[in-house]
């Protein structure tokens, strides 16, 4: 386990060695800044486990990190098998957020296609290249054009990987959630509001 002195070392060195390494090329600053948030995110995860070691809730991690207590869990914790008491997989699909994004990609050029191509037999039994086509014309009716996303979330649960990224309309916002196998097959795929995406809801399924 690090400890505090440890983590902020760390930390220290995430900000610092890419950056000042990165000369003047400003795809090496990307690079860096990729390195950094990588970096980060496993920092996040050391300083959350030390936290959990030391006793604290997490309802105290959820309020520090801005999110529920669920979400915390879901994205740091260790879940245990009761069947079997061993760790459960919560590593999600390496590549889901390119996976996702290729999704939301196709959606914004009309490839239903290519979509239901990646579907599970589940998913494609119950969504046609039509179906697809029909549900983004009809929020182009509520929101108008399409105009962008957001970064992408990704947390696994189960035996699935979950993303939700934001889209930006030309009058309104959503959240696309996709839910991978760990074949990369889509074995769910959701348009939510964001008031929908944080209750978990479903709603206009695509």
């Amino acid at each position: 386990m690090l400890t505090g002195q440890q983590l902020h070392r760390e930390l220290a060195q995430i900000l610092a060695g890419p950056v000042l390494n990165s000369g003047d090329d400003p795809i090496e600053v990307v690079r860096a800044a990729r390195q950094i948030r990588e970096g980060a995110e496993t920092l996040m995860g050391a300083a959350v486990q030390q936290a959990r070691e030391a006793g604290r809730t997490w309802q105290e991690i959820g309020e520090v990190l801005g999110v529920s207590r669920q979400a915390a869990f879901q994205r740091y914790g260790k879940p245990i098998d009761p069947q079997t008491g061993e760790a459960l997989n919560t590593s999600p699909l390496p590549e889901a957020v390119e996976l996702a994004r290729a999704v939301i990609d196709d959606h914004a050029h009309g490839r239903w296609a290519d979509i239901t191509e990646r579907f599970d037999d589940t998913m494609r039994a119950r969504l046609t290249e039509e179906g697809l086509a029909e549900a983004w014309v009809y929020l182009a009716g509520l929101a108008g054009a399409y105009e962008s996303h957001g970064d992408t979330d990704v947390v696994r649960t189960g035996d699935f990987t979950v993303t939700n990224t934001p889209l930006a309309f030309e009058a309104g916002d959503f959240i696309a959630r996709v839910v991978f196998r760990d074949d990369r097959t889509i074995a769910g795929l959701f348009i939510l509001s964001p008031e929908e995406a944080n209750s978990n809801t479903r709603s206009i399924c695509t």
